[in-house]
């Protein structure tokens, strides 16, 4: 959510204080993974309110891992789309972009990430399509290339 590694570092180092700090509240049957993400969440957007982020800024932190490359071609492919993408999640408003990135990246069911954003399965649904939409207009002349030099 911040774009920045060394913000998102600080956000985890105080969820996981949180987590210490509280431990003793905690129910048994409390699912531990729903609250972390709610806390990172509520931090991430007091960080916001504090602080004037550029939002569009990404900085160095690529979303993929790096990988080998048959062909210079496919490597600055690669790299065009890597950019593209991140580029596209940063122009999400921040609502739509934490419901894609908790769902599609983190790989929550809509009903936990609608719990930890404190919406309803229906809402948190309608923010993922949305937001999938968005990207995808974004990304829309990216695949048209791919579609069209590949054949698919």
């Amino acid at each position: 959510m911040t774009g920045r590694r060394d913000v998102a570092e600080e956000l985890l180092e105080e969820t996981w204080l949180r987590l210490v700090r509280h431990r003793a509240r905690f129910e048994p049957d409390v699912q531990i993974g729903p609250w972390l993400f709610a806390v990172a969440r509520n931090l991430s957007v007091s960080y916001f309110r504090t602080r004037t982020v550029e939002s569009r800024v990404i900085g160095s932190l690529s979303l993929w891992p790096e990988r080998r490359s048959d062909t210079p071609f496919d490597t600055t492919a690669r790299n065009e789309f890597e950019r593209r993408l991140e580029a596209g999640l940063a122009a999400l408003p921040p609502l739509l972009r934490e419901s894609l990135l908790l769902t599609a990246f983190e790989g929550l069911p809509s009903s936990e990430a609608a719990a930890i954003c404190g919406v309803s399965g229906e809402a948190m649904r309608q923010r993922v399509r949305r937001a999938r939409t968005q990207l995808a207009e974004s990304l829309a002349d990216v695949v048209t290339n791919w579609r069209l030099r590949t054949g698919a």
